[in-house]
């Protein structure tokens, strides 16, 4: 993709050479730095990925149960089940597969300077809207501002803050009378048009993986001209068209009478989402009588029925999928020694296989899973009653504390862990009461409640992870904790794609969220989900993102 090697693969090269980086970590960043896809897995002996499952064929419907959401808004979209609605007519700019390796889609090729603070995005030609009009720079810079913009309220913010925004006081105050703090770019050419297909992205530090950024699931490529809104006929570059759509429902997507830019597809000329609800065992009802086709996501209370349906695929791998008990910085967990006592009065082996049948690996407490690529492996923390004990008592609780913890019923696995969790506890002397929300009245206060249970997906680096859900300000970060260590620590290991550097750093991370994060992470899960043998192309993706234009149908 680039007639000369970024210093860094010539550098990752060697390494790899003398047996110091893996081939997943060098396949990364050799296609991160510009080396096509097919090039990269030759230069470590491998073949590209195939799915093996024969030539495609057209036609057909293919039906997914999964909740129909309101997906009116993608730039703030916050659950993935929006986003695999809105992906099959809206494209992203980049996209990683399940291999963690992330590739280019909007973007033809994209070049990093040597110091990764300036990443020249070359953007596909041959790319035009559903009605008609040539996909361009302008687009794709309209949808970046608008997501970096404050106003607008999404996540990417705490993605890319670091990178190429800035803080500045806005002249209001918070809830508690605190000068409030918004962002804004911090350079009037930090998005640069170079030309009607070329963007530059100046950033104010280094920064290892912009092109993954672009991936974050709510940084849909929508169409200027319907302001950042999605719904029935809208426009897109994406291979379906959506042409119905009630929320708790149904959506229903057709393909688009011209094939899509990229080749691949769309196969299938009609993609149904049906809304079964939250309860396991009605989507398997559904899945056995043939009602769908596919369940987004599994659960483990009906795994074992489902692996006996003989017309069934369960599909399964390893994830940085979790959910974290986290607290909000108010008495009594506004001292770091009671959530230091939650953390030891948890044993995380016996939550993963109580809650999730040890389908995955048990939780280090720093939220950076050992599928990350620069993970630390700074020890692992096991169940100490006696050390809770003392901490409660040198914080000033020596009877033990009581608390709430909020909750929901569904997926199953989650309330199992709760439940676990919650006697676990009752050993050191804290007495939390678990109150079972309905999943919609959850995440309606998921940042507001003050000790949540709150469901993660997997990224493919826990940088990526920690800026979402624990940098200060960050739109995710429903702990409300702010450390500034971890922010400048975070912001530095961002911008290092030398792996040995950034697990480094992150080890510091790790232990800072030992030592006064906000959270309990009990386990790391495997994700599976199910699908009938009829369907093909389909291989389950780390974060379980669903491309209808990559499937097909072989009855």
């Amino acid at each position: 993709m680039t007639d000369k090697l970024h210093p860094i693969i010539e550098k990752a090269g060697r390494e790899f050479a003398d047996g110091k980086l893996g081939r997943r970590e060098f396949l990364r960043i050799a296609v991160l730095l510009g080396v096509a896809a097919p090039t990269a897995y030759g230069m470590v002996g491998l073949a590209a990925p195939a799915m093996a499952q024969g030539a495609p064929k057209k036609g057909g419907t293919i039906r997914l149960g999964m909740r129909v959401q309101d997906i009116s808004s993608p730039h703030t979209y916050s659950w993935i089940e929006s986003a695999n609605s809105a992906r099959q007519t809206l494209d992203y700019m980049a996209v990683t597969g399940i291999d963690n390796v992330t590739r280019p889609s909007l973007v033809q090729k994209w070049e990093a300077t040597p110091d990764l603070k300036t990443w020249t995005l070359q953007l596909r030609r041959d790319v035009k809207w559903r009605k008609g009009r040539q996909f361009n720079a302008d687009d794709a810079i309209w949808n970046l501002k608008r997501v970096l913009d404050d106003k607008t309220g999404s996540s990417v913010v705490g993605l890319l803050k670091g990178f190429i925004l800035t803080e500045f006081d806005d002249g209001q105050k918070d809830a508690k009378g605190n000068p409030r703090k918004s962002v804004k770019l911090w350079d009037a050419n930090a998005i640069q048009k170079v030309d009607d297909f070329t963007v530059k992205l100046n950033g104010q530090t280094a920064n290892l993986a912009i092109p993954e950024a672009l991936y974050h699931y709510p940084l849909l490529i929508c169409s200027p001209e319907d302001g950042g809104k999605f719904g029935i006929g809208s426009d897109g570059t994406g291979a379906y068209e959506l042409v119905e759509h009630e929320v708790g429902k149904r959506s229903l997507y057709v393909a688009t009478k011209t094939a899509h830019w990229s080749g691949m597809g769309p196969n299938v000329d009609r993609f149904e989402i049906i809304d079964l609800g939250d309860d396991a065992a009605a989507q398997v009802s559904a899945l056995a009588s043939k009602q769908v086709d596919m369940i987004y996501q599994g659960a483990i209370s009906t795994l074992p029925t489902v692996e006996r349906l003989p017309h069934v695929q369960v599909n399964t791998v390893d994830s940085g999928y979790t959910a974290v008990a986290r607290t909000h910085p108010i008495k009594p967990f506004d001292d770091k020694r009671v959530r230091q006592a939650l953390r030891h009065a948890t044993d995380t082996e016996a939550v993963l296989k109580a809650a999730y049948r040890g389908l995955g690996k048990p939780g280090e407490h720093h939220h950076v899973a050992p599928v990350h690529p620069e993970y630390a492996n700074i020890g692992f923390m096991k169940q100490d009653i006696a050390k809770a004990k003392a901490l409660l008592a040198e914080a000033g609780h020596p009877n033990g504390i009581d608390c709430q913890i909020d909750c929901r019923p569904q997926p199953d696995w989650e309330l199992l862990a709760v439940q676990t969790m919650v006697e676990q506890w009752k050993a050191a002397g804290i007495r939390a009461k678990i109150n079972v929300m309905p999943s919609a009245q959850y995440w309606e206060n998921w940042t507001k409640v003050p000790f949540g249970f709150t469901t993660w997906a997997h990224r493919p680096l826990g940088t990526m992870v920690l800026g979402l859900a624990y940098r200060s300000g960050a739109a995710w970060n429903e702990s409300a904790w702010s450390n500034a260590e971890f922010d400048k620590l975070i912001t530095e290991a961002e911008g290092y794609l030398d792996v040995e550097k950034r697990r480094a750093v992150m080890a510091k991370i790790q232990r800072i969220m030992l030592d006064e994060g906000p959270a309990v992470v009990p386990l790391w899960r495997a994700v599976f989900n199910y699908s009938d043998k009829k369907i093909k192309g389909y291989k389950i993706h780390p974060s379980i993102y669903i491309d209808i234009k990559d499937l097909w149908i072989d009855a």
